[in-house]
This record gives structure tokens, C-alpha cells and sequence, in this order.
């Protein structure tokens, strides 16, 4: 046997090997996927409206708002090449750098939490652009986005309670009632009147040193004073910002008679700012599989995103969604036709 052939017969098995390991170890690489579609204008699991209204008529009429979701790779979770490459040849996933899905120096924790905030404030914005749309005036407020499992308002503050005074001050903006606090290092009580379902309530804290600062434990945020209760029954496994747009319409929608979708079913994505406009989104490619499978007959597509869907033939509309205000026009002229020249990429 020839040393070539001797060294071949060596090699080719332990670069079978090498291949396999290669398509095992870990790679700076995670995934998005398609995930659940949510209709807003249906029920949740426990047989109720999503949207419940008290303080005004509210109109459930047929048709389906849904929003959209992706499924990340798991934290902490880096995908192998083998994975990497499966995922990398199916056109309804994504393969991105771990650090853009799990932004570094973040723990589970942290995502988790920034996701149940950023859900609360897209809902809460959604309810105001809707109520703005319909000719209502509607005050902004600083209220509380999230409170600490451990911290002085833990049992004493609730996610969405509005504040009104901070030590006898009236409250217009966030950086006020972080001043007040901090000046309570002393171990003395801030004084907190907040406003709760309608019913306004002192709240006395005795701040802790967190961080080397003396704090309550909430996060603040965007809030407003609206003018009866709107509530959304959401899946609180769900997180993130990019349901606002959708959330916006289906409260239009149930608060004005008669279907806005036409009885159809409608799915889109897109975060929403205070004056209305949409902001992009990520996975964009995956939400629209997501909806496609859900039989959704029009998809509203953030108009950032634009470049993001170019070269896609789905099985859907694709409408251009610039202002919660040109998506709703769009969506009342496709009702009226299908086939009417809509806004698109």
C-alpha cells in the first residue's frame, strides 16, 4: 500500500470527525422564526372579548385584526452550524448574530422585563392614537410601566397607575418624580397621590438604597388619562412594542359599528408612536409567513420596512402603513375593493 493511500486512509477519518464536531460547537448565530398570530377582535383563551370596553359601546362585529409574532432562539442558546445552515435554507427563518438577537451585557431577565413594559406602553399608546382618531382629547400622563419583585412599591403601586402629585407637586413629567425620591435619602416617606381606575389614592414609600441611589423599584413611562377603560387580554408571554399598530385599529374598530376588515381577515406589524406614525419592526419576513399561514388576506408592512419584504410574492396583500391614520383609509378603501390601488413598497 502506497504512503499516499496509508495517509488517506488515515485522514478521511478523522476529518469525518472534525466535519461532525464543526457541526456541532456553538456559533455566534441566533434564529427567528414565525410565530403565533393574535386576533385582537376575538377571545382569549378564557372565552372573553381581547378587547374590553367599560364607559363606552363597544361593537364586535366580524372580521379579524391579528397581530404578528416571531419565535427567537433561545437566551443563551447559539445555533451550531448544522443549524445555522438548516434554519439559513428555509425562507421563512432568519439567521442573524446572536448579539443583535441577545443584545449583549442583558440578562433573561431583563429581556423578559423590557418586553412587559414595552407591551404595556405600545398598548397604552395604541388606546390613545385610536381615541385621538376619533376626535377625543387625550391627556398624557407619567404613570408606572413596571414594578420590582422586590422594592418598597411592591403590593403598593400597580403597573399603569397614573401619577398626579409627588410631595404635594403636581406631576408633568418622569424627571420630577425621580428628583423627589432621590431627595428622600434621608429614609423619610415621599409622598406619592396616584390615580387608579378612576379613583385618585396617596401612596407613602420609604425609598431603599438601590444602585447607591435611594429608589421605590418602578419603572416609569408614557401614560394618559383616557376618558373610559379600554383593557386588552393579552397573552402576558407576549412582549414587545410591534403590536401597536394593530392594537390601534381594533380598538378603532370596537368602538365604532360595523366591521372596519369587511368581515376579512387583516394582519400587519409595526410599532406606534404617540402622533400616530408606524416604526419598523424586526422579522418582518417571519411575521408575514406567520400570517399567510393564518389565511390573512392583507398584511400591513411598516413603511421602514419596505426594503425588508422587496423580492416576497406571499400568498397576501402587502400594504404600506405610514400613520395609524393612512392604514385605517387604506384598509376602509379595500374593503370597499379589493382590487383598488392601495400604498405598497
Amino acid at each position: 500500500m502506497s504512503q499516499r493511500l496509508i495517509a488517506a486512509c488515515i485522514a478521511a477519518p478523522l476529518v469525518l470527525i472534525l466535519g461532525g464536531i464543526a457541526l456541532v460547537v456553538p456559533l455566534p448565530y441566533a434564529s427567528y422564526s414565525p410565530g403565533p398570530t393574535y386576533d385582537i377582535l376575538g377571545k382569549d383563551s378564557d372565552e372573553a372579548e381581547v378587547i374590553q370596553v367599560d364607559g363606552h359601546e363597544a361593537y364586535y362585529d366580524d372580521g379579524q385584526i391579528r397581530f404578528t409574532t416571531v419565535v427567537a432562539s433561545s437566551f443563551g442558546q447559539r445555533l451550531s452550524l448544522g443549524e445555522a445552515l438548516s434554519r439559513w435554507v428555509d425562507p421563512d427563518k432568519a439567521v442573524l448574530p446572536y448579539d443583535v438577537v441577545h443584545p449583549p451585557e442583558t440578562t433573561r431577565a431583563d429581556e423578559e422585563a423590557e418586553g412587559a413594559i414595552q407591551m404595556t406602553t405600545s398598548q397604552d399608546v395604541a388606546k390613545a392614537v385610536a381615541l385621538t382618531e376619533l376626535g377625543y382629547d387625550v391627556p398624557k400622563a407619567v404613570q408606572v410601566a413596571q414594578v420590582d419583585d422586590e422594592g418598597p412599591a411592591k403590593d403598593k403601586l400597580l403597573v399603569r397607575d397614573v401619577f398626579k402629585e409627588v410631595d404635594g407637586e403636581p406631576v408633568t413629567k418622569a424627571e420630577q418624580v425621580v428628583e423627589a425620591v432621590r431627595k428622600h435619602d434621608d429614609g423619610s416617606l415621599v409622598e406619592l397621590r396616584i390615580l387608579r381606575d378612576d379613583r385618585e389614592l396617596t401612596v407613602r414609600l420609604k425609598p431603599e438604597q438601590i444602585e447607591g441611589k435611594p429608589r421605590v423599584g418602578v419603572t416609569l413611562g408614557l401614560g394618559y388619562e383616557f376618558p373610559f377603560d379600554i383593557t386588552l387580554r393579552v397573552d402576558p408571554a407576549v412582549g414587545g412594542p410591534s403590536a401597536g399598530l394593530m392594537f390601534s385599529l381594533a380598538i378603532y374598530d370596537t368602538l365604532t359599528p360595523g366591521s372596519l376588515t369587511g368581515g376579512a381577515n387583516v394582519a400587519g406589524t409595526g410599532e406606534l408612536a404617540p402622533d400616530g406614525k408606524v416604526g419598523p419592526i424586526g422579522g418582518i419576513e417571519q411575521k408575514i409567513a406567520g400570517a399567510e399561514a393564518e389565511g390573512a388576506d392583507l398584511f400591513f408592512v411598516p413603511a421602514a420596512n419596505c426594503p425588508d419584504v422587496k423580492g416576497l410574492d406571499p400568498d397576501l396583500r402587502l400594504v404600506k402603513a405610514t400613520t395609524m391614520h393612512d392604514a385605517r383609509l387604506a384598509l376602509e378603501t379595500w374593503v370597499g375593493d379589493h382590487d383598488a390601488d392601495l400604498p405598497s413598497c
